[in-house]
Parts: structure tokens; sequence; C-alpha cells
């Protein structure tokens, strides 16, 4: 039985261009769906933080109005709680990437503040690519690639087709004009080739061992895609 790493924020806020601390985490649909598939598939979960801190659930993430209603909140949240592998987390420095079959980043606004500038996130990514490991990544953790600096200097995802969440999404969520930067500015900026899909629609990007999801809705589509990869 192989073992897929889930490389979670260890934020609990975001902090927005005024200052403002917004409360924060790891979005749950993101986590739980790929879980829920990986577990079924066979595979075993390990999860790894910065600092190895346990992860905090995006409270947002959590409410009738993101998950389809009351029934599908009660769903997420029961599948959470059966997630224990959260509550136990290695820290992420010491991870040896030989350990494990596949490499998936949730998203949230977390990883805005902190894996964004993880140096440890960031060597790991670019090992992934360099010796392609399955590895999937969505919504808002992208923004992870932007610690992924090779030597030269240069991105390590610059030339991928890559899509997370847009300016579009970020708009329509509010946090837009609030944000210090913007997920698809950056990421162009980095040199990566983003493809945006229509707001809120399940897209998902595959380019050799790299797969991304656009937002939530992608967390199941971008899981089937990782599982091909391991099949």
């Amino acid at each position: 039985m192989s073992k897929i790493l889930f490389v979670v924020t260890g934020a609990t806020h975001w902090t927005l261009a005024d200052g403002t601390l917004h409360p924060t985490g790891f979005w749950a649909e993101e986590a739980v769906a790929p879980y829920e598939a990986f577990k079924a598939a066979g595979h075993d979960i390990v999860v790894a933080t910065p600092g190895g801190v346990v992860p905090t659930v995006d409270k947002g993430s959590l409410a009738p109005e993101f998950n389809g209603g009351q029934a599908g909140a009660d769903q997420v949240t029961a599948a959470l709680a059966s997630f224990g592998e959260l509550q136990h987390p290695v820290k992420l420095e010491d991870v040896n990437l030989d350990d494990y079959a596949a490499v998936f980043y949730p998203g949230g606004h977390g990883p805005m503040e902190d894996l964004s500038a993880d140096a440890d996130s960031g060597r790991l990514l670019t090992l992934a690519l360099e010796t392609g490991k399955p590895l999937g990544i969505v919504c808002h953790a992208p923004a992870a690639m932007l610690a992924a600096i090779k030597g030269d200097g240069t991105n390590a995802f610059a030339g991928y087709k890559v899509t997370g969440f847009t300016n579009t999404e970020e708009t329509q969520a509010g946090f837009a004009d609030k944000a210090k930067w913007l997920l698809q500015d950056r990421l162009v900026n980095a040199g990566v080739d983003f493809q945006e899909g229509e707001p809120w629609a399940p897209k998902t990007v595959v380019d050799r061992n790299l797969v991304t999801g656009q937002n939530p809705s992608a967390s199941a589509p971008l899981a089937a895609e990782l599982l091909k990869k391991l099949a």
C-alpha cells in the first residue's frame, strides 16, 4: 500500500492589504474529497505542515452555502472528523519525498500566507517536478509554487500549464480589492501558462506529472486524475 503526502497550510489567518488578519486555514472540501478518494483506492495518507503544527480548517468552508446546503455541510463536517491524520502531522522540513508515491496540496487562503514563501515546500515541489512524482495542487494552494525557485532564480513551474483560483473568483468572493496580491497575477508573473475556466466550474489541468484544479469543485476530479497517474 503506497503513501500519499498531503502538504497542508499551517496558517490560521491571511494578512490582508490593510493589515487585517482574516481567519482562515485549509478549505474542507479540498482536503476531504481527495482524502476519501485516495483512501478508497487503498492508499495511506500522511499530513505534513510547516513546523508540524496541527492544521486549522477554514470555518467558512463548513458552512451550508459552500456545501450545497445543510446536508452537504453535515457530510463534509463528518468526513473531516474521520480524517484523523490531520491531528498528527509530520514536520514539512523533515519530509523525504522518496517515501511517497504522490503529493497533494489542498487550498484555502492559508497557503497564501505561509506556503507561498516556504522554502521547504518550494524545494519539495521542485524535486517532485524533477523526479516526475505525481503532484496535485488545488485552488489557492498553487500559491506554494511561488516558493519553488531553482538555482538559476527561475520558477520551477515556469512553462507549465496550471490553473488555480482566478482573479474573477477572488473578486466574486469579495477579496480581490482587499488582498495584498492575487494568485493568478503572481503565477502569470512567475511564468506559468495560467489556464482560466468558468468561475466555480470544476476545471482541472494536467501537464506532465502535474495536476491542478481551479477551485473547490475541482478537488474530486483532481483526485481522480492523480489516481490515474498512480495506476
